[in-house]
């Protein structure tokens, strides 16, 4: 029995390779296993081996957001730059920095005495994907250099926590962190967002005609109250005409009165955003995990300073009865079936319906302020905090094309979702309208799309 064993386990090569002696296998000969008196003095272990298609791999970084349009941002607030690399861009788009540009300087700080003070130009630099003035469809690289950084003015805060700021949680988190000018925490990484939100906003406009706009509705206790803004006729030029960004003047005025009470007692206020889009191809977005409220929920309150977001009604719907809610259907002069009202927000099962998309983004009160704040050091001892920097007393002037971008990310990747999907097939025509179609009446054309006629 013995010397069965040994004869069989002699006829195996375990492992390949040459030996001193010549043979092949774990180093000894089975010369070596005929001495053996007993199987009891042979032990063999066998181990498995990894299998290299389980291997334990951590995606779940934070720096990559989409899935067919993807944007992956980068930099620090005091480090060398920051930007962004799009993935997934479709070929032969027309694109230039200047389309970038238009968009970082509505983004850019010091614009006016109600933003941070800090110099900025925000230049951006396409480095890849593009090649005579259109898209290649490989990746677009994106570098924004960092030229006013005052890294001195962080040194207090490198021991002590702000309050209601990331400083204690990057701490927990990783045991380390990047002190000047926040790091990641710093909204100067949306540069990298609005770079590609520019790219975003011209496919959509390209292909579907799809116009975002966003503009201020709130600082502090000054709203714009419900209706004065037609969500129909409401232009850029409108919002663009005060230091504010929002489209009314008398209500303007009030908010930029609100904040400049606050900026000179170094502290800060909030408001809110409000986003709407134009002309969005019915059927973007999916059932369950993937609805198309879900998908903008993410992409605004990963936005810095963001507390909450409502579609439509809101909160308010909670307030009505279902036939006070509920949006009737009918039939418009061109055939199509529309809704009278859009307490829906222009999302219905979480599937674009066709109606304006609208929704509203609330923004915190800047953390760090000019105020003596009490709070605690790395090693726990109770202090008080004066932040120095620049820092904006409201963010919402400049969170506006942020909102912009993000929603713009989100209309391009699904609406790639939906063609890649829903459109691989000829469309039911009884039903269904392709995303290149005209949406409630407007008629796309070569200059709509900014393309020569």
């Amino acid at each position: 029995m013995a010397a069965a064993a040994a004869a069989s386990i002699s006829s195996q090569t375990f492992l390949k390779g040459n030996r001193s002696d010549g043979g092949f296998g774990l180093g000894f000969s089975s010369s070596d296993l005929r001495g053996l008196s007993s199987p009891s003095t042979v032990q063999i272990s066998l181990r498995r081996l990894p299998d290299p298609s389980r291997r334990l791999e951590v995606k779940a970084i934070g720096n990559v957001f989409g899935n067919f349009f993807k944007v992956a941002t980068y930099g620090e607030s005091h480090g060398g730059g920051v930007g962004c690399t799009i993935s997934g861009c479709p070929p032969r788009v027309p694109l230039c920095e200047a389309d970038m540009q238009a968009e970082l300087d509505r983004r850019r700080p010091g614009q006016s005495r109600i933003t941070t003070p800090r110099k900025e130009t925000d230049t951006c630099k396409i480095l890849s994907g593009i090649s005579d003035g259109m898209t290649t469809g490989t990746p677009i690289h994106v570098f924004v250099p960092n030229t006013d950084q005052r890294s001195h003015d962080y040194s207090e805060m490198s021991i002590a926590y702000r309050p209601s700021h990331a400083d204690a949680t990057y701490d927990f988190k990783y045991g380390i962190r990047s002190v000047q000018g926040g790091g990641r925490s710093s909204a100067r990484e949306t540069i990298g967002r609005v770079a590609a939100g520019a790219v975003a906003k011209k496919i959509l406009k390209l292909k579907s005609g799809v116009e975002i706009l966003a503009y201020v509705s709130q600082v502090h206790k000054v709203v714009l109250p419900e209706g004065v803004i037609d969500y129909d006729t409401v232009t850029a030029d409108q919002i663009e005409s005060n230091i504010v960004r929002c489209p009314d003047p008398d209500y303007a005025q009030k908010m930029i009165d609100a904040i400049d009470v606050v900026r000179v007692r170094g502290d800060s206020v909030g408001g809110v955003v409000t986003c709407i889009a134009r002309n969005v191809p019915r059927g973007l977005g999916s059932p369950v995990f993937d609805k198309l409220e879900a998908e903008f929920a993410k992409a605004m309150m990963s936005l810095p300073a963001t507390k909450g977001v409502e579609f439509g009604s809101g909160f308010s719907g909670a307030l009505m009865m279902g036939s006070e809610h509920n949006d009737e259907f009918y039939t418009d002069e061109n055939g199509e079936i529309r809704t009278r009202t859009n307490r829906s927000g222009g999302i219905q099962g979480g599937i674009s319906n066709g109606e304006t998309i609208y929704f509203r983004v609330c923004f915190k009160p800047t953390s760090t302020i000019g105020r003596k704040q009490n709070t605690v050091t790395r090693n726990r001892d109770e202090t008080e905090l004066v932040a120095r920097g620049r820092h904006d007393p409201c963010v919402l002037p400049r969170a506006v094309p942020m909102v912009e971008a993000m929603a713009a990310m989100v209309l391009v990747d699904q609406l790639m979702a939906q063609i890649a999907q829903c459109e691989m097939f000829p469309i039911n025509l009884d039903l269904q309208r392709s995303v290149g179609e005209p949406t409630n009446g407007f008629v796309k054309t070569q200059s709509d799309a900014g393309l020569p006629a």
